[in-house]
Formats: structure tokens, C-alpha cells, sequence
């Protein structure tokens, strides 16, 4: 059967609370990043790039059987991590479902109090478009 968003929510909690200091999350940032599905070099547009990141971040998505799929790429390792964190979440779920998420996870996850601000700013505008993305499907 499969997993209620609240469910992924809070197996990636979980996952995060396993590392006591942040360098380790960070790693773990980095591993998240790392495991991305391949984002074609051609598919890098301007129509999907992320607008309010410092660094450039491709977002990517398609609508499958109702559901919302993503990929993206960055070229900032650390913010990489960040979005491939928030596809691990939300991709494959319905856009009713990601339009009606608080994304409270986030401060469960204390990413943005431990993020740099220009950091922080670019969460706040990945959120911002996976959410704009789900409103556009419903």
C-alpha cells in the first residue's frame, strides 16, 4: 500500500534525526543531491529554472495517472540536496495533496534555521514553485 504524505514526512524526519550535528546532515544533503535521476544538459532552460535561488536550480515535473512527478538539477551541491529533499517528499503525490500540505516539515527538519539566508531563500522559492506547480494541476 502505499505511503500517506504524512507518512514520507515523517520517515524523512526520522531519517534526519539520526545525525546529532548538522555537518552530518549536510553530508546527507550531499548523498540526497547525489542520487538524483540524471536532468539532460538540453532540458537546463530558463522556463525551468527556479526564479529567487542564488544558485541555479531546474525544476522539472510531469502530470502521470494525477500525479505530480519532479526533477532537478542544481549547480550548488548543498542546495542539489535541498531540492532532491523536497522531491523525495513530494513527488508522485497528487497535486490536491501537495496544495493542501503545510510543508511544516521543513521546521520539523530544521532546515531553515540552519541554512545561510540566501539559502534559506532559495527553500522558500523551491517551495513556492512545487506549490505553484500543484495549484496549476488541481
Amino acid at each position: 500500500m502505499e505511503k500517506s504524505l504524512q507518512e514520507i514526512e515523517n520517515e524523512v524526519v526520522d531519517e534526519f534525526s539520526m545525525f546529532d550535528e548538522w555537518l552530518d546532515k549536510y553530508e546527507y544533503l550531499i548523498e540526497l543531491g547525489k542520487a538524483l535521476n540524471e536532468y539532460p544538459d538540453a532540458e537546463k532552460t530558463d522556463d525551468k529554472l527556479i526564479k529567487g535561488c542564488q544558485s541555479r536550480v531546474w525544476l522539472d515535473w510531469s502530470l502521470k495517472d494525477g500525479k505530480l512527478f519532479f526533477n532537478a538539477d542544481s549547480d550548488a551541491i548543498i542546495t542539489k540536496g535541498i531540492i532532491s529533499l523536497l522531491i523525495k517528499i513530494y513527488s508522485g503525490r497528487t497535486p490536491e495533496e501537495i496544495a493542501s500540505s503545510d510543508f511544516s516539515v521543513i521546521d520539523r527538519l530544521g532546515l531553515k534555521e540552519n541554512l545561510s539566508p540566501t539559502r534559506a531563500n532559495g527553500l522558500v522559492s523551491m517551495i513556492a514553485r512545487i506549490r505553484e506547480l500543484a495549484a496549476e494541476n488541481l
